[in-house]
């Protein structure tokens, strides 16, 4: 059944023809603030707001959050910091729980609003049906009204009317593409995974070389976000592009020569080194309120001093990393890493490069889905962190791979694979996290994250809760990952993976 859309957009100017005339006898009365509200259009790095089809707008003290069908929810705009996870619990919070904690909120551009109502009225001054206005005019953008219609019971006829007198305005149905356009300056975000690195035709030294040439730019796109300390999102953008650089020198063998590919390794991996601490301290500066919420609140005054101290090295983090963001040394070494693999003439052929790329790519995926198995199948409630830790890395491994290579399959059975290997990843994951931050709250009690002196009982009794909370949790996820594993490789699993590449291999 076709329902109408209650949502329309027009251009500004058209906002006044909406109140001229009769609609079925009845009188259109448009009321408008006479002054317009600054706002700040608030997204993620990527945009994925834009992209969902969502605008938050930070004006004063309220949130307004346009939704893709057009609806306008509000909220108090009072926060602990630039995270969703941050916001006062209310409609525009529980419209955003979809997304990514691990993403801070930044302006990426601004404009003015101006709201209003447009009532139908009868010669009584009875109200019939009426209308939200939403006038919004971007600092680059001629603007958008975005109307919100509103029935009243027993007037279904009045609301039709109005619908057709919108129209008849030049309203359109709300598209959110158009909507952005109108109101917002175009800006490119940093590609995280550019697309068309990889062709089906190419030999295995061209398909790695295309991929680290891709992924250079990313690592650039990101700098100016770490650098100017817009969110964590931009220094995890950063690494990631760098860890699958890494995981091509790794992966790929024998694509270039040896002791070239050792040499690369080493460089990619000296400009990953100054990011370390910085991440770390961002993971627990960000399960900050989850860090309060396992403990009892007569512990959280030692938790207090810990994440003042967090907060302090951070900013010293910051600051070195920007110095080593613009240094001259800094700047040449990416800039000689991106010659090289764009000319491609000082690149080493290795054993390996001339192979064609997709009976490569079914090798690789082939090889480290076995060994997978192996490490998955020994797991069990006493199996050693260590062996956890190394099939989380060969889960990784894998995702990168079918990442790198899913244009060469199937589309369909490439994501069935994909959905149940993301969930047990996050479970690995998660487990990982817990032994990783038990390991750094005991080294932290005894000084070996730059702790000043004088750290108080108070904070070690709060640490030592902590720790014993994290252990708990982990021991939970342990259970999971054997579950998960469990469910992820299935017969039908089983049977996809050795269709797609074991048994494919020669079959494009």
């Amino acid at each position: 059944m076709h329902t109408e859309s209650n949502c329309y957009f027009l251009p500004p100017k058209a906002v006044a023809a909406l109140a001229k005339g009769l609609i079925s006898k009845l009188k259109p009365v448009l009321t408008l603030e006479e002054v317009a509200t600054s706002f700040t259009v608030l997204d993620f790095f990527d945009q994925s707001l834009r992209h969902s089809g969502r605008f938050l707008l930070e004006t004063g003290a309220t949130f307004e959050l346009l939704m893709s069908d057009g609806r306008v929810l509000s909220q108090s705009a009072k926060r602990l910091g630039q995270f969703v996870t941050d916001f006062q619990k209310g409609p525009v919070k529980q419209a955003l729980a979809d997304l990514s904690p691990l993403r801070s909120l930044s302006a990426i551009g601004s404009g003015t609003l101006r709201h209003g109502t447009l009532a139908l009225l009868d010669d009584d001054q009875k109200t019939h049906c009426r209308a939200y206005v939403h006038i919004l005019t971007g600092t680059k953008g001629d603007g958008v009204a975005l109307i919100t219609l509103q029935g009243l019971r027993g007037y279904d006829r009045s609301l039709t009317e109005l619908r057709k007198h919108i129209k008849l305005c030049r309203g359109a149905v709300v598209s959110d593409v158009r909507l952005y356009q109108g109101i917002f300056f175009e800006q490119n975000a940093p590609d995280a995974k550019p697309d068309g690195m990889v062709k089906p035709d190419e030999t295995a030294f061209d398909a790695a070389t295309d991929i680290i040439l891709a992924s250079i730019p990313v690592v650039r796109a990101n700098e100016g976000g770490i650098m100017a300390d817009q969110g964590i999102e931009f220094l995890h953008q950063y690494r990631v592009a760098l860890r699958k650089i890494r995981s091509v020198l790794s992966l790929f063998k024998g694509v270039y020569e040896r002791d070239q590919t050792a040499d690369l390794k080493a460089r990619f991996s000296d400009l990953m080194a100054p990011t370390g601490r910085l991440r770390d301290l961002d993971v627990y500066l960000l399960q900050r309120q989850k860090y309060y919420e396992l403990l009892p609140k007569t512990l959280h005054g030692g938790l207090g001093t810990m994440f003042r101290i967090f907060d302090q090295e951070r900013t010293v983090e910051s600051a070195n990393l920007t110095r080593h963001l613009a240094s001259k040394t800094y700047v040449n070494e990416m800039s000689n890493l991106a010659r090289l693999f764009a000319k491609r003439k000082k690149l080493q052929h290795g054993p390996s490069a001339d192979l064609k790329a997709h009976d490569f790519a079914c090798d690789l995926i082939w090889e480290r889905y076995q060994k997978i198995c192996k490490i998955a199948g020994g797991i069990s409630p006493e199996t050693d962190d260590a062996e956890v830790h190394t099939l989380r890395i060969h889960f990784k491994k894998l995702r990168y791979l079918m990442e790198f290579f899913g244009p060469f399959f199937p589309k369909s059975d490439f994501k069935a694979l994909l959905k149940p290997m993301k969930h047990l990843q996050d479970n690995l994951g998660l487990y990982n996290d817990y032994s990783v931050q038990q390991v750094s709250l005991q080294n932290f009690l005894r000084g070996g994250s730059n702790r000043p002196d004088g750290v108080d009982l108070e904070v070690a009794q709060s640490v030592g809760a902590l720790t014993a909370a994290l252990h708990c949790r982990q021991l939970d996820e342990r259970v999971k990952v054997v579950e998960n594993f469990a469910q992820f490789n299935s017969l039908v699993t089983q049977k996809t993976f050795r269709g797609l590449f074991h048994e494919r291999k020669d079959k494009k």
